[in-house]
């Protein structure tokens, strides 16, 4: 019973968000209340609900911080030459836009966090899709699945866990797995030139005039999701008409502009603080490398970071709530949506739906399929990372998976190798507290998300297993 019920609470989760008939906080909220008390323990709630707060409250606190470090970094400037570098390259093509948001989505996700690598991508992306009026789900997707392959990185998350949960080295699980991820990869990239093709046939070939000309002269251009210090393009519908696959945008037929005018961030905002390039640069190589190295929990270098990029930068009081104020939007949606996660994982892993859930999946496994244990861990990554989190997959399900493995003579690298395909899929997941960063930022639904990026992780992730296969490595 719990194991349907279980299913039950996500199917109807997913279904509210993506009809639109929910919104996802609320949703987050109501729906594994009502199942709790369907299960009969509606009295244990609050203690599900606390359980499961003070497990992702590090997150929600990391998250607030990083928000506003990376807001305040926008703001300075730190990221400008690397958005007018991307510019370059992009012009105002649809197409070199979808493949440079694949691109710069996979070098930051070198970092190892999901939430920096979109606050960086969506910053600097953000500004081209509205001021040409491309689907906003498509830079949310392609940077979501770019993150997912590049999340398998030993120091981002997954494959550490599979590592301790098994006992092996996370090197000798990841270090194989490099030819079949860079396939995974790849294909991405190749994903995102047919989606960008898409979008350059539905909006037409561009010219950068053409593209300039498509807003009043007097508006300035977006400079970055919460940063408070320039208006937003219009777009037809608003912020909007953009998020759906098909939304509809007029042909471009006026003149004007220069490749200096199409900045995406405004160089003239009066947060900038060039003299300070180098000292902001300096501090966040430094919070990443510290971050990577592990010398602090991250909440708390984020928490020291936000501090002194503010003090440094903004050594006026008003100058920093101001700051504050013009991120606030973001910090209140993102940490919000996390602690509503925490209700939801909270009932999942208290009444224990997840546990009956991952205990079917395996025992539907045939005997037969015993030597293929390392494509049926595969297989089963993406839908357990997805309605799961990492952990519970990780330290829950791949130890009973491997066992079975052993039982049959499967290695447990292949069966370690393996559970790390899914990844692609799991950073869609609505208990990945990153992607609401990602559809926040954007100002993308995250039923339009779901709905457009699912059927392309799928694909993304069923590509890695391929190639594990077919390389020998799982």
């Amino acid at each position: 019973m719990l194991t349907i019920l279980g299913f039950a609470m996500i199917a109807t989760f997913l279904v509210l968000i993506m009809m639109k008939k929910m919104s996802p906080i609320a949703a987050l909220v109501l729906i594994p209340a009502l199942f709790c008390v369907f299960v009969g323990k509606g009295a244990h709630l609050g203690d599900y609900v606390i359980d499961g707060v003070s497990s992702l409250a590090p997150t929600a606190a990391m998250l607030m911080f990083a928000i506003v470090y990376f807001g305040v970094m926008i703001d300075v400037g730190l990221f400008d030459p690397i958005v007018r570098a991307i510019l370059r390259f992009c012009k105002a093509d649809p197409m070199r836009i979808v493949v440079g948001t694949a691109l710069l989505a996979a070098i930051v996700s070198l970092d190892g966090d999901g939430s920096t690598t979109f606050m960086i991508t969506v910053s600097a992306m953000y500004p081209l899709y509205k001021r040409l009026k491309m689907s906003l789900v498509v830079m949310t997707g392609v940077a979501a699945m770019a993150n997912g392959v590049m999340n398998t990185l030993p120091w981002g998350g997954p494959t550490a866990r599979a590592a301790t949960a098994l006992k092996v080295d996370a090197t000798d699980i990841f270090v194989p797995m490099i030819p079949a991820l860079a396939v995974g990869l790849l294909a991405v990239v190749v994903l995102a030139y047919v989606l960008g093709l898409r979008e350059r046939r539905r909006l037409g070939t561009l010219t950068l005039d053409e593209a300039l000309a498509r807003e009043p002269e007097s508006e300035t251009v977006l400079v970055g999701a919460g940063s408070g210090t320039a208006s937003g393009a219009k777009s037809g519908g608003g912020a909007g008409s953009g998020t759906g696959e098909d939304a509809d945008a007029g042909p471009a037929t006026a003149d004007g502009g220069s490749d200096d005018d199409f900045q995406g961030l405004d160089p003239n905002r009066a947060t900038l603080r060039p003299k300070l390039y180098w000292f902001n640069a300096l501090l966040t190589v430094a919070l990443l490398t510290a971050m990577i190295m592990e010398w602090l929990p991250i909440p708390v270098l984020f928490l020291i970071g936000a501090a002194l990029a503010l003090t440094v930068n903004f050594p006026h009081i008003p100058d920093q709530k101001a700051r504050i104020a013009a991120h606030a939007d973001n910090v209140l949606n993102v940490s919000g949506m996390v602690f509503a996660a925490a209700v939801f994982t909270g009932v999942l892993t208290g009444t224990g739906m997840v546990d009956h859930m991952a205990n079917w999946l395996v025992d539907t496994i045939p005997d037969g399929m015993g030597p293929h244990m390392g494509l049926v861990t595969g297989l089963l990554s993406l839908p357990l990372t997805y309605f799961m989190s990492n952990d519970g997959f990780y330290f829950g399900v791949l130890p009973v998976l491997a066992e079975a493995g052993q039982a049959h003579g499967v290695s447990t690298l292949e069966i370690a190798r393996a559970s790390i395909v899914g990844q692609p899929l799991h950073m869609s997941s609505p208990l990945v507290p990153a992607v609401y960063v990602l559809v926040g930022m954007a100002k993308v639904e995250f039923g339009d998300h779901t709905k457009f990026v699912v059927k392309w992780a799928v694909l993304t992730s069923l590509v890695i297993l391929g190639a594990g296969i077919l390389f020998g490595i799982i």
